[in-house]
């Protein structure tokens, strides 16, 4: 049963959760046996993704860019799971196409959601698992994080960011018995894609360089079941025909 459900007792909680990578993610972690907060700002596809995980799914509807309500996750999960062993970062936005065209709107919420908005919740849940000696923290980033890619300077440059933000905390925080990893997908079939440069999502649909993701969240769940004294840093995925 251990290795059947090895994540039994536990709670989750993932950001982004209604559809994506989150789902796929809170599926997994589900599936391993554990609880899991849904956190999302749109609340009938959390409503639709909380049934198809039946009992194992909290939902929790936040606007994590209301900086309120943002502040107040950590609190909200902790009431609705009672415990938090393992947090899942992954909301995030996409801006993509020549930095002439990016509106100051659209770069302002971007770089809020995927940098801000992270730092502030793992910054929010980490008293939580200092107090216990124990917790995983998982941040979506993103193959873009590795390479300077020429068609989403914006949103590459967050990820660049996230990335050091990964680890730099662990070595902060691997003392209180806190694991801190990123997982760094190439093109995953997600609703972000809808932003990709046609050519560039045409091309890549053609050659079979996308990845699924249930894919991702399998990866996710690798990590979180090494023995504890082994952290994942960082893994980067990519469809094997996906050239950059």
């Amino acid at each position: 049963m251990a290795s059947t459900h090895p994540l039994s007792g536990q709670v989750a909680a993932v950001t982004g959760a209604a559809s994506g990578i989150g789902f796929a993610s809170a599926q997994a972690l589900a599936a391993a046996g554990a609880r899991v907060v849904l956190i999302d700002r749109d609340a009938p596809a959390l409503a639709k993704a909380c049934e198809a995980l039946g009992d194992a799914a909290l939902p929790l509807v936040l606007d994590l860019l209301d900086p309120a309500q943002c502040a107040a996750m950590p609190e909200r999960v902790l009431d609705l799971g009672g415990r938090l062993d393992v947090f899942h970062a992954n909301a995030g936005l996409y801006v993509g196409g020549d930095l002439v065209d990016a509106s100051d709107d659209a770069i302002d919420r971007m770089l809020h959601l995927n940098i801000n908005v992270v730092m502030k919740n793992v910054r929010g849940v980490l008293p939580h698992m200092i107090a216990r000696g124990s917790g995983d923290i998982i941040v979506t980033s993103s193959l873009a994080a590795h390479f300077p890619t020429p068609w989403e300077p914006v949103y590459a440059s967050s990820k660049w960011a996230i990335n050091c933000f990964v680890q730099t905390v662990r070595r902060q925080v691997f003392k209180h018995g806190i694991r801190v990893g990123a997982i760094s997908p190439g093109p995953v079939i997600t609703s972000l894609l809808a932003d990709w440069p046609a050519e560039k999502l045409a091309e890549a649909k053609a050659s079979g360089s996308l990845i699924e993701a249930s894919e991702v969240a399998e990866v996710v769940l690798f990590m979180l079941t090494r023995p504890r004294g082994m952290t994942i840093r960082d893994v980067v995925m990519m469809p094997t025909n996906f050239d950059l």
